[in-house]
């Protein structure tokens, strides 16, 4: 396997490029002189980084919505629209499908369809095919500082066209934007891409320009134990600051159980440090960002909005960083601006009204911190077993063994042996194990709480429990 987490040579990075750029007409554009010397001048209030790092600072919590469409005028408005309206503190670029699987020509069909018909008909904005040009016209009119969300597996591309246009954040991993998404791209390749991305980003910050990096924690989010995606963002952070990274985002996406949650969350941040010093890591600063549920919505909208203000509640309990917001109109359609907006002013008012309360630290919640993370460095040192040292031989190998192990992964080069249930107070636990190197402290603990929950609901716990749990929240419930 020619894998390996070494950093790229400057002069091996350069070469890549070439090949990359050479991809679409619009990689041309690219020249990394010019684009330092554009970044000089931008405002630093336009920099993620800058707004991520005052939040947390001062314990605030940032919220963020969704939102991309093909034609750059309303796109324009639509994005300043979240600021006015919603309050957005950070603006998304969201990715439209064919760019994500990197099918530049069928874009380029779809946007020139929009322009006739005066809408978009794609679903989120085509960069590469609209270029550097368009990008800094969108970046440069709006006040408010934008990241590039998607779903791309070989984001290269994607990832020189954006950060040149002056976007300052860019979402996604090797792992984390391959499994959850594709079925049958190679995690080798996947890693060897980000790799290339994270050394871009490393080489913009040598040259004095931050980008913020975000790890997309939630991967399926459909019932996905927290140590699960916990392994995944530390492997993913690991393999990104060996390239250069200085600023990373480590995401988790909502499971529902409060208690469960805000230990992910403080787990998660715990964690990161904790694997930076191990591996000597300096000077790399972290931040955190809960997703509102990503499951099935009510149809409903006054129910919708239960389940945003419970993300938002537990966002502002636990201290994330900021918070990734959904919308009433979830089940329905994709959401119009007054929906987005709504969704953003129902969690900024719950994140206002919350600001001077804090959560209590119970016992239980200790004890939800400390199996997490029990089992997240169970998890990793297998992986490093495997890789005989090294993360990113070893992460490959780790999903061809089952060792790591994505709930209702698309992928073929996911194991899907393991499977996922709620216990009987909707905290996710492990229902099979499958391959899941754990010891027999962490298995019992987890089969005590299902078993619990099958004697007190009297109900089998087998495969229609999960299923069950897969739909409950959208029937308005937490556990099947």
């Amino acid at each position: 396997m020619n894998l390996r987490n070494e950093k790229l040579n400057k002069n091996d990075f350069l070469d890549l490029r070439r090949d990359v750029l050479a991809d679409w007409p619009t990689g041309s554009e690219v020249d990394l002189n010019e684009i330092f010397d554009y970044y000089s001048n931008f405002p630093e209030d336009k920099f993620v980084v800058n707004k991520m790092l005052e939040a947390k600072k001062n314990f605030k919590t940032l919220i963020q919505p969704r939102a991309g469409i093909a034609l750059p005028e309303k796109f324009i408005d639509l994005l300043n629209f979240l600021v006015k309206e919603g309050k957005a503190d950070i603006l998304p670029i969201t990715i439209d499908s064919y760019t994500r699987q990197n099918k530049y020509e069928e874009a380029k069909k779809g946007l020139e369809e929009s322009r006739e018909v005066g809408r978009s008909m794609l679903d989120g904005f085509p960069a590469v095919n609209h270029g550097i040009k368009t990008c800094r016209k969108i970046s440069e009119a709006i006040q408010t500082p934008a990241q590039v969300r998607h779903g791309t597996p070989d984001a290269r591309l994607l990832a020189e066209i954006t950060l040149a246009g002056g976007f300052t954040d860019f979402e996604g991993g090797g792992i984390s934007y391959n499994l959850p998404y594709a079925k049958k791209i190679s995690l080798e390749n996947t890693i060897k891409y980000w790799q290339y991305i994270d050394r871009l980003i490393g080489y913009y910050e040598e040259n004095g320009v931050s980008i913020n990096r975000e790890h997309f924690g939630p991967l399926t989010g459909t019932l996905v134990p927290p140590a699960i995606s916990h392994s995944v963002s530390i492997i993913e952070l690991l393999l990104a600051v060996e390239q250069g990274v200085k600023y990373v985002s480590l995401g988790y996406g909502q499971n529902g159980n409060i208690r469960q949650d805000i230990a992910a969350l403080h787990s998660l941040e715990e964690l990161g440090y904790e694997y930076l010093e191990e591996y000597g890591y300096e000077d790399i600063e972290l931040t955190t960002v809960f997703h509102q549920w990503l499951g099935g919505f009510p149809q409903e909208e006054a129910k919708a909005y239960g389940i945003i203000s419970m993300g938002a509640a537990t966002a502002s309990l636990a201290n994330a960083t900021k918070v990734v917001v959904k919308t009433p109109q979830e089940a329905l359609k994709s959401p119009d601006k007054d929906s987005n907006a709504a969704g953003l002013k129902n969690t900024k008012q719950i994140l206002d009204m919350l600001e001077t309360q804090s959560f209590d630290k119970s016992e239980e919640y200790e004890l939800e911190k400390k199996m997490i993370k029990k089992e997240v460095k169970e998890i990793i040192a297998k992986v490093l077993e495997l890789g005989e040292g090294d993360l990113a031989e070893g992460a490959v190998k780790a999903f061809e063994n089952g060792i790591i192990d994505i709930p209702f992964s698309p992928s073929q080069y996911n194991s899907g042996q393991m499977l996922p249930a709620r216990d009987i107070n909707g905290a996710v636990r492990y229902l099979n194990f499958g391959k899941l190197p754990f010891s027999q402290e962490i298995k019992q603990f987890h089969r005590e709480k299902i078993e619990e929950r099958s004697v007190k609901e009297k109900k089998d716990a087998g495969f229609q429990m999960a299923i069950d749990d897969i739909y409950a929240i959208g029937k308005g419930l937490l556990n099947g």
